[in-house]
């Protein structure tokens, strides 16, 4: 499971690529996905910092994409905000679990992992949008 942070960046992010092409206010992002408006802003700051948006202040000001939405992965995401989830770790919480030396889980959680990450690496912020987009209709 993704933390919290990066399921509310997911869901964020997918709700700015679905809103067109111009800057969103974060109140208005926070409004539309239910996320509190104080811990948005400290994503989009973390997002912005990382380079996957752009923050502009002023009356036309607001959070946009850095880069087109069908490139930017949920893994990128993860990746980015330091998510357990893709780090590589025991599912048993084994410190020396490895595949020379594997703990009673490892293959299974090996398998599983990767599909985890699969999902994450093609799933963009294009198919988010598109999600929100059918949910809102």
């Amino acid at each position: 499971m993704l933390s919290q942070t990066v399921g509310y960046a997911v869901t964020a992010m997918g709700w700015v690529a679905g809103s067109g092409d111009g800057p969103v206010l974060v109140r208005d992002i926070a409004a539309g996905t239910g996320i509190p408006s104080a811990y948005l802003a400290k994503i989009v700051n973390s997002l912005a910092r990382k380079g996957f948006v752009v923050t502009q202040r002023g009356t036309k000001g607001g959070v946009a994409l850095a880069h087109r939405p069908e490139s930017i992965t949920i893994y990128d995401l993860c990746a980015a905000l330091d998510d357990p989830l893709v780090k590589e770790r025991c599912m048993l919480g084994m410190a020396s679990c490895s595949d020379d030396r594997r703990c009673p889980a490892h293959e299974f959680w090996k398998a599983q992992r990767e599909k985890e990450l699969e999902f994450l690496r093609r799933t963009t912020l294009s198919d988010v949008a598109a999600f929100e987009h059918r949910r809102t209709r």
